[in-house]
């Protein structure tokens, strides 16, 4: 039985099977996007003109941080945000392009990956590359992964699905295959912020102060329906990625919070709420890596690995490993809107 390699591997030995049942979202389908005759009518229609164009406020408030379906969700913690505001939707390949255009920004996994910080590598994933995923008839084993996802020298946000795939004709599509790093670039590129976690889950949130609201498996938003990994039936109208804003928006007005792809935040990831660390603190580039929290579930959560799809749910993603399920959106800290109500702060 084939074994991950130790880039892979020391991001699930830390947390048992909880993390596996997590990382095993690092994927995508292997054809692109595929979607079914349920598919949303419309995605990513575009509003009126805001104030930051593209972004919707999000006022202050104050909630119950976390969840108890996983371990590493608690404990619930009283958190408070101020006012920001954030993107509509992901960041989408349209929008990354642009970005990539201004500046020549080369992403990570466009680059050879480091041996200082990665002793020990097969040669093939010193190369460029990210991690892709291919459907599998069947699993003999649900611990072994690397019978349904593998790092894929070629892979990268141009080419999601190795060499051979495209972006064209995907341009609405959330921009995955990008790491911390580069969602960082893009951000103080557009003279933005990656959101901190409490910011994001707050805004997930959509004005529920509780977590427990949002526990069953999402029917508007891209999740896996059937027996993940060998089974999806693309209920939810799709089967791999989705465009950004297909489905409904929450109270704020925000696409895509749950489900479809994971998102980046600001900070790195600690075990547990409570951990003595300072959560924001510089990452160590060290042989197990830096982690960054991630929010939200992917279009790979399903019930009987992986019941991500909650505001609540955090995981661990490598800083320098560039995944297929894995994406972001910006903030911006600015004055609301005239017509906010309540306090920003």
């Amino acid at each position: 039985m084939n074994r991950l390699p130790l880039i892979v591997l020391t991001i699930l030995v830390s947390g048992g099977l909880a993390t596996a049942a997590g990382l095993l979202l690092i994927a995508r389908p292997s054809s692109g996007a595929t979607e079914t005759r349920g598919a949303p009518s419309r995605c990513l229609t575009v509003g009126p003109a805001e104030p930051n164009q593209g972004m919707v406020w999000v006022p202050a408030g104050d909630y119950a941080e976390g969840d108890t379906v996983y371990p590493e969700e608690g404990p619930v913690i009283p958190a408070h945000v101020r006012g920001f505001w954030m993107d509509r939707h992901e960041v989408t390949n349209a929008q990354f392009a642009a970005f990539v255009a201004a500046t020549g920004y080369v992403t990570q996994a466009e680059r050879p990956v480091d041996r200082a910080t990665h002793p020990g590598l097969p040669a093939d994933m010193l190369e460029p590359g990210a991690v892709v995923f291919s459907m599998p008839k069947t699993v003999d084993d649900t611990q072994d992964i690397s019978q349904w996802w593998r790092y894929l020298p070629g892979a990268n946000w141009r080419h999601p699905a190795g060499p051979g795939s495209s972006i064209a004709g995907h341009e609405n599509y959330p921009v995955v295959e990008v790491t911390h790093a580069d969602a960082l670039a893009y951000a103080r590129w557009a003279r933005r912020a990656l959101p901190t976690e409490a910011e994001w889950e707050w805004a997930a949130r959509g004005g529920e102060r509780r977590a427990s609201m949002d526990h069953d498996q999402p029917a508007n938003a891209n999740t896996w329906q059937g027996v993940f990994p060998v089974m999806n039936s693309g209920e939810d109208g799709f089967v791999g990625l989705a465009p950004s804003g297909c489905y409904p928006a929450n109270r704020y007005g925000l696409y895509d919070m749950i489900g479809n792809v994971w998102e980046l935040t600001a900070d790195v990831f600690r075990p547990r709420h409570d951990a003595g660390d300072d959560p924001n603190r510089a990452p160590t580039r060290d042989a197990a890596g830096a982690q960054y929290v991630i929010k939200g579930g992917s279009f790979l959560c399903a019930p009987n690995y992986c019941a991500r799809y909650r505001s609540g749910s955090r995981e661990g993603q490598e800083a320098d490993l560039a995944a297929s399920h894995v994406g972001f959106r910006t903030i911006l800290r600015a004055p609301g809107p005239p017509a906010a109500s309540g306090p920003t702060s």
